[in-house]
């Protein structure tokens, strides 16, 4: 099964709290910070709600 590596390029500040739960949820807390996450429907439904914020390769 495919991984994604998440990394969190842009800071939580003036962000929704939604959107900082999300980045949270997925182990991202300070900017750089890097995480593993499966190749799943719901990793991706948290990707898309926080793109702006995030950078995503194929791990």
């Amino acid at each position: 099964m495919a991984n994604l590596k998440i990394t969190l390029v842009r800071s939580l500040n003036s962000c929704k709290k939604d959107q900082i739960a999300t980045a949270n949820s997925l182990g991202l807390n300070k900017t750089n910070s890097v995480t593993i996450q499966p190749d799943n429907e719901a990793t991706k439904g948290k990707i898309r709600k926080i793109a702006h914020l995030v950078k995503v390769e194929e791990a």
